[in-house]
């Protein structure tokens, strides 16, 4: 399968895009645009000068789509109505620059612990409305399967194929980092072939690290063949600096072959 490296670096969303002219020096295809603090969408400066990062570097991009503070399973309405629009004007102006958004799922509320199944179907109605309009506009919105935090929505492969499955515009972004956190690296390869999306990172398995690959304990000979055999299309190397970057991008080239 032909696997295409994409490099995301969620911690530098209030620093200046200067770092993203050094990806392709380095050896990186794409850039994950995290579509929040200044690196927003809907800030007509910050496209403006996302795009110019793209057009003068010639990289491909997959753009992440808001979640700071937002929750596509509310149960407070106009919460959930807010979280709906935001993350369908991330699609909006994405589509100018890619195919895939990546998207998380909500969580459950203190509120919502009392009916579970009212949060799940809020969460599917959201799924819906949005899939319809990423496929509006020529866009495959995926739901990233959550770290180890109890009230997150889709921590399982049962859930987040559950919840995603037959919704027309929704697919499913793997984050195999996230899967190490609940202990199912295993479980999720095991879906592989059922996924649209790609995220990689390294942690030692009790929390969302973003280390380099190969510096955690996630079995990335193993993941590497798996993935490079059953995926195809952008893998989204996530970390923390350029330096970092290029560690990953070694290792990638080592394991997944």
């Amino acid at each position: 399968m032909s696997l295409v490296p994409y490099f995301s670096a969620s911690s530098k969303v209030w620093e200046s895009r200067d770092w993203v002219y050094g990806l392709e020096e380095i050896g990186y295809t794409g850039w994950e645009i995290v579509a929040d603090g200044k690196y927003r969408l809907d800030n007509p400066e910050n496209f403006a000068a996302v795009r110019e990062n793209l057009e003068s570097t010639g990289l491909l991009a997959t753009v992440h789509a808001p979640y700071s503070d937002l929750n596509l399973a509310s149960l407070n309405y106009p919460i959930w109505r807010e979280s709906i629009r935001q993350t369908c004007c991330c699609i909006q102006h994405a589509a100018e620059l890619t195919d895939r958004v990546t998207i998380h799922p909500g969580f459950v509320s203190p509120v919502g612990k009392l009916v579970p199944e009212k949060v799940w179907e809020m969460q599917k109605t959201a799924l819906v409305e949005i899939g319809k309009y990423a496929e509006d506009h020529g866009v495959l919105a995926c739901v990233e399967n959550m770290i180890s935090i109890k009230d997150f929505l889709c921590r399982y492969p049962e859930e987040i194929l559950g919840l995603t499955e037959g919704i027309a515009g929704i697919g499913i972004t793997l984050d195999l980092g996230h899967a190490n956190t609940n202990g199912l690296v295993d479980a999720f390869l095991g879906h592989v072939r059922e996924v649209d999306h790609l995220h990689i990172h390294d942690n030692h398995g009790q929390s969302d690290e973003h280390l380099a690959l190969g510096v955690g304990n996630i079995p990335w000979e193993k993941a590497g063949r798996v993935i490079a055999r059953d995926y195809s299309g952008p893998a989204v190397i996530e970390g923390r600096n350029l330096e970092e970057a290029k560690r990953s991008l070694a290792a990638f080239r080592k394991w997944f072959v």
